[in-house]
C-alpha cells in the first residue's frame, strides 16, 4: 500500500482505494489503483486497519487518500462454534505510540439483539458470541471506534458489515394440507386444473430455497393412473389424458410432493399435500322416461288434481339444472287442460288439470309428452329417443247439477197483474246427456210471496198483486230465485234468478204538499204559499199536475185562488185583502198526467196571521191565530208572571233557611257530634230470646284464694291482677248537656288507666274452668247397672286398653 505507515495490513477482503487531485483552478483528477494483499495476509486472523487522514499541501495543490473500502463479513448461520468465534481484527496505526481502546456499536452490538458481537477493548479481536439464524436477521451494521485513555477519537469510525450466510435448514411449507379443486367432466387434455404451491424460508436467490414439484399418487387410477400432471416450477396441475367421467369417478384425490435443491432428492428437504381434484357435472345425460306410454283418469269439473305420474331417469348430478327435468305436452291439449309439475325431490312429472273437463265432449285425452333439462345439453350430446312418451287421460263421467240457460232471466210486466197469473216458464237444462235423469223446481227465495212455481215444468205463477210500488221492488225491478235439483247420486242442484221488470200503471193519486203553512192576513203582492204534490208512481203517471180550488163550499173560490208556477208547483194565495186571523183548512183539488188522470182532494191547514214589515208573522200574531183572543193572551201572561214569582219567594226562603241552620249553637262540639253517624232503626228485636245469655261467664270468682296461693310467674292471663282497685271520683249522676264530650273522655281514660279492667291481656285463654261448678261433682252419680260388672274383654284389646284392664279387669296396677 502507498502512504505512511509503512506497516498497514491489508486483510485478503480488502478491494481498491481512491485517490482524488486537485491541480489548477478547481481541476480534478481520479485515478484508481487496485492493490491486493500479498499471499501471506490472506490467511485468517483478517486485520482491518483505520484508514490513515493524510493532506499533501505543495504550490496549491491538495492530494486526499482516498477511505477505506472495507469487504463485509461473512458468517454462515447455524454455526456449531465453539463460541465466542472470531471474526475480525481491528487496528489503529496509532497503537505505537499511544494506548487504543477499540469498540463497536450498531444492532447486535449495543443495539437489540444485543451481545450477538463483542470486541476485545485492547486487542481489537472482534468475536460472535451465538450462532446467527439468517431467516431471523440476514445483515448486521456496526461501527468500529477507536479512542484514546481519555476517551478522545483517533480515528474516524469504519462501518462494518455482516452478512449471514444461507444454510438449507428449511423444508418447504404448503400454506394448507389439503387443497380442493374442480374440473369439468369431459375436459380435453392440457386443462388448468388447480394450483398449488410451497414457501421455503430459505434464500430463493440460491438453490437452497428453489423449490420443485412432482405428483406422488392418483386415487383412483381410473381410467389411466396418470390423469393429471404438475408443473415442476409455477405447481399449476393440469389434464393429461381425456376420460373424465363424473358418472364413473367423481372425485380424485393427489399427492403433491415439493422439495428444495431443485428438486435433488439427495440434497433437498421435501414436503407434502393433497389435492381433492372434483369432477363437475355437465349435461352429457339426456333424462329418460320410464315408460313409454303413462296413464289416469280425471272427474269431469274438476282442477288442481294430479291425474297422472311421469316418472324419469337422469343420470347427471341430482338437484342441479343437469338434472332438473323439464316437461312439456306437444300435442292431444289443443284448449290447454292440462298442465305437467315437476316434483323438485323426485323428478316425477305429475299432470295436473287447470282448466275442468266436460265429459259430455270429451271422454279421453291422448297427450304426447317430451322431457329435457333445466340446462341444455352439452355440445356433441344427442337427444335419447326415450324422452318422449304418450299420455293417456280418461274422463270420468259424474252427476252435474242443473243449470238454468239464462240466468238471470227477465221478463217485463204492468203492475196490477192479478193473482194466478201465469209470467213465464223458467226451466233448467241438466247437462248429463247421457244420463237419464229427472228435475224437480223449488222456490229459494221469493221476498213478497207474490210467486209460485211449477215443480216439474219450472212454469211461473202469481199468487197476489204485483205492485210496482212495494218496499220489496228495486228500480222497478222483482228478484226471486228459484232451485233445480235432479235425482242423480248423489242429487245436484242449480240455482236461478227471476227478474221481473214492472211496468207503471196510474194506480195511485197525488197528494199534497205541504199540509201546513201560514199566510199574511192582509193581501201582499209577494204573500202566497207553494204548493206542489208527491205521487207514488212514475213517468208518465206523475205531473205535470193540475191544481184547482173546489166549488163547494163557496167561501173557498171567494177567499183563496190558486195560480199555476209551472208543472208541478202552484201558488195559494188570499183573494180578498183581508183576512182575519186564525187557523183556515183549504181544500185543493190535485189531478196527475196519467191515462185516465187520478184526482185527490187534499186539505191544507193555513195559519192567517198579522205580519210585520217584513212580511213575517209577529208572534202575538201566531198565538192570535192559533183562535185566542186578546183576553186569553193577557190572562196566560199574568199566570207565568205569577209562576215565577212564587219558585222566587221560595228559593229565598230555602237560603234564610239554611242560614239560621247554619248559626244555630249546637250542644255540642262540632267534632263531638255523631248525628250523622248514628242510624236508628224501629226494631225492637227477639223480645225475651234476645235475654238468654249465660251470665256466668262473665261473672268473677268467689274468692282470690286460688290465686293469691299461686306462686310469681304461674298465675294465668285471663285471671284478676292482685292489686288494689283503683279509686275514682265520683261521676255526676245526671250530667250536664254542655259537658256531654267531657263526660265521654273522662270515661275513657278511666277505662284505659283501670288495671282491673278486663281483658286483662290481649292473649285470651279459652279452657278455663273456672273455680267450681254449682252443679256439683259428677263422682256422686252412681252406675245403672246392679251388681259387679266383669271387664276382663278389655285385656282382649290391646296394648292401649292395658291400663284400664288392670284398674277394672283385676290386673295388677303398674
Amino acid at each position: 500500500t502507498r502512504g505512511q505507515p509503512a506497516q498497514l495490513y491489508l486483510c485478503p477482503f480488502c478491494h481498491d482505494f481512491q485517490v482524488t487531485e486537485e491541480e489548477g483552478k478547481g481541476g480534478e483528477r481520479k485515478e484508481e489503483e487496485e492493490v491486493k494483499a500479498p499471499p501471506e495476509f490472506q490467511a485468517p486472523p483478517t486485520v482491518i486497519m483505520f484508514p490513515r487522514q493524510q493532506e499533501i499541501r505543495s504550490k496549491g495543490l491538495r492530494r486526499q487518500k482516498r477511505d477505506w473500502v472495507i469487504p463485509p463479513v461473512n458468517v454462515p448461520e447455524n454455526s456449531r462454534g465453539p463460541f465466542p468465534q472470531m471474526l475480525v481484527s481491528i487496528r489503529s496505526d496509532q497503537d505505537r505510540n499511544i494506548s487504543i481502546r477499540y469498540s463497536i456499536t450498531g444492532v447486535g452490538a449495543d443495539q437489540p439483539p444485543n451481545e450477538v458481537f463483542s470486541i476485545d477493548p485492547v486487542a481489537g479481536k472482534m468475536f460472535v458470541t451465538k450462532p446467527l439464524d439468517r431467516e431471523r436477521r440476514s445483515s448486521y451494521h456496526l461501527r468500529a471506534h477507536a479512542v484514546n485513555m481519555n476517551g478522545e477519537r483517533v480515528e474516524s469510525p469504519i462501518d462494518l458489515y455482516i452478512y449471514v450466510i444461507d444454510m438449507n435448514d428449511n423444508r418447504p411449507e404448503f400454506k394448507n394440507q389439503v387443497y380442493n379443486g374442480s374440473v369439468d367432466e369431459g375436459s380435453k387434455p392440457g386443462t388448468f386444473v388447480m394450483h398449488l404451491a410451497a414457501f421455503d424460508h430459505d434464500d430463493n436467490t440460491t438453490a437452497n430455497g428453489m423449490v420443485r414439484y412432482r405428483i406422488l399418487s392418483q386415487t383412483p387410477h381410473s381410467p389411466i393412473p396418470n390423469m393429471f400432471t404438475i408443473n415442476s416450477e409455477t405447481g399449476d396441475i393440469v389434464t393429461v389424458a381425456a376420460g373424465l367421467d363424473r358418472e364413473k369417478v367423481s372425485q380424485y384425490s393427489i399427492i403433491v410432493q415439493a422439495t428444495d435443491m431443485e428438486g435433488n432428492l439427495n440434497f433437498g428437504l421435501s414436503n407434502t399435500a393433497t389435492a381433492i381434484i372434483s369432477v363437475t357435472d355437465i349435461n352429457d345425460n339426456p333424462p329418460e322416461l320410464t315408460s313409454r306410454t303413462f296413464s289416469g283418469e280425471v272427474p269431469e269439473n274438476r282442477i288442481n288434481v294430479a291425474v297422472a305420474n311421469l316418472t324419469v331417469i337422469d343420470r347427471d348430478q341430482p338437484r342441479s339444472p343437469n338434472w332438473n327435468a323439464v316437461y312439456r305436452i306437444i300435442s292431444g291439449d289443443p284448449i290447454g287442460h292440462f298442465t305437467i309439475i315437476t316434483d323438485p325431490h323426485t323428478n316425477d312429472g305429475m299432470v295436473t288439470v287447470v282448466k275442468p273437463v266436460d265429459f259430455e265432449q270429451n271422454r279421453a285425452f291422448m297427450l304426447t309428452v317430451v322431457v329435457n333439462n333445466q340446462a341444455p345439453l352439452a355440445s356433441g350430446i344427442q337427444s335419447s329417443l326415450q324422452s318422449t312418451s304418450g299420455v293417456t287421460i280418461s274422463v270420468v263421467d259424474i252427476n252435474e247439477p242443473p243449470f238454468f240457460p239464462t240466468n238471470p232471466k227477465s221478463i217485463r210486466f204492468e203492475e196490477g197483474v192479478p193473482a194466478g197469473t201465469s209470467l213465464t216458464t223458467f226451466s233448467a237444462s241438466d247437462p248429463d246427456r247421457f244420463m237419464q235423469q229427472s228435475i224437480r223446481y223449488s222456490k229459494l227465495a221469493d221476498p213478497a210471496e207474490w210467486l209460485s212455481i211449477n215443480t216439474t215444468n219450472g212454469q211461473i205463477v202469481t199468487t197476489a198483486t204485483l205492485d210496482r210500488e212495494s218496499i220489496y221492488v228495486k228500480n222497478n225491478i222483482y228478484e226471486a230465485t228459484f232451485l233445480a235439483v235432479d235425482n242423480g247420486s248423489p242429487m245436484a242442484s242449480g240455482t236461478g234468478t227471476l227478474q221481473i221488470y214492472l211496468i207503471d200503471v196510474n194506480d195511485n193519486a197525488p197528494s199534497l204538499l205541504p199540509r201546513e203553512s201560514q199566510i199574511c192576513e192582509r193581501i201582499n203582492r209577494n204573500a202566497g204559499i207553494n204548493i206542489t204534490a208527491a205521487d207514488s208512481d212514475t213517468d208518465p203517471n206523475v205531473g205535470p199536475f193540475v191544481f184547482e180550488l173546489p166549488t163547494f163550499p163557496a167561501s173557498i173560490r171567494r177567499n183563496w185562488t190558486v195560480s199555476r208556477l209551472n208543472g208541478d208547483y202552484a201558488r195559494l194565495s188570499l183573494r180578498i185583502q183581508y183576512l182575519k186571523p186564525g187557523v183556515y183548512e183549504v181544500p185543493v183539488i190535485v189531478s196527475d198526467s196519467g191515462n185516465p188522470p187520478l184526482s185527490n182532494r187534499s186539505v191544507i191547514k193555513v195559519k192567517v196571521c198579522p205580519c210585520d214589515e217584513n212580511g213575517d208573522c209577529t208572534l202575538v200574531g201566531a198565538v192570535a191565530a192559533a183562535g185566542l183572543g186578546t183576553g186569553a193572551i193577557i190572562a196566560i201572561l199574568i199566570c207565568i208572571i205569577i209562576l215565577l214569582s212564587m219558585v222566587l219567594v221560595f228559593v229565598v226562603w230555602m237560603k234564610r233557611r239554611e242560614k239560621e241552620r247554619q248559626t244555630k249553637q249546637l250542644l255540642i262540639d262540632p267534632e263531638d257530634d255523631v248525628r250523622d253517624n248514628i242510624l236508628k232503626y224501629d226494631e225492637e228485636g227477639g223480645g225475651e230470646e234476645d235475654q238468654d245469655y249465660d251470665l256466668s261467664q262473665l261473672q268473677q270468682p268467689d274468692s282470690l284464694e286460688h290465686i293469691i296461693s299461686k306462686p310469681l310467674g304461674v298465675r294465668r292471663v285471663d285471671e284478676r291482677p292482685i292489686i288494689p282497685e283503683s279509686q275514682y271520683p265520683i261521676r255526676p249522676a245526671v250530667p250536664h248537656p254542655g259537658d256531654i264530650g267531657d263526660f265521654i273522655n273522662e270515661g275513657l281514660r278511666a277505662a284505659d288507666n283501670d288495671p282491673t279492667a278486663p281483658p286483662y291481656d290481649s292473649l285470651l285463654v279459652f279452657d278455663y274452668e273456672g273455680s267450681g261448678s254449682t252443679a256439683g261433682s259428677v263422682s256422686s252419680l252412681n252406675s245403672s247397672s246392679t251388681g259387679d260388672q266383669d271387664y276382663d274383654y278389655l285385656n282382649d284389646w290391646g296394648p292401649r286398653f292395658k291400663k284400664l284392664a288392670d284398674m277394672y279387669g283385676g290386673g295388677e296396677d303398674d
